[in-house]
């Protein structure tokens, strides 16, 4: 009688029930989102000042919506909701300046169901 041969499987682990852990600069975003703190960064080399509305995956990869109140220390001829790839914003920081939360964001929208890490309230 032979025994049965062992094989390896690779499978995706369970993410942790708390979240998987979060880069600095993705901590500062949850940090200002909760707080309603502005941030400022700069995104494709431009220097930006963005009011973050919600942080999430997608395609594994982090992304923010929110509103660019300045744009290279100007404010933009109309507010817009925009997506930034968390992985292309450079110099991250918080500031003093809070913001409301916009009416260009709707946190019910389909693509943030299941993917969302933060959000304002």
């Amino acid at each position: 009688m032979s025994t049965p041969r062992k094989t390896l499987s690779l499978g995706r682990a369970a993410a942790p029930t708390e979240g998987p852990a979060l880069s600095t600069e993705a901590e500062l975003i949850v940090q200002a989102i909760r707080r309603k703190l502005c941030i400022v960064a700069t995104y494709n080399r431009t220097s930006m000042q963005i009011a973050p509305q919600i942080l999430y995956t997608k395609h594994d990869d982090l992304f923010i919506d929110g509103v660019a109140v300045l744009r290279d220390g100007k404010v933009p001829s109309e507010l817009k909701l925009g997506t930034f790839k968390l992985a292309g914003l450079n110099n991250v920081s918080l500031t003093a300046e809070t913001f409301t939360v916009q009416s260009l964001f709707n946190p019910a929208e389909a693509k943030y169901e299941g993917v969302t890490i933060a959000k304002v309230a």
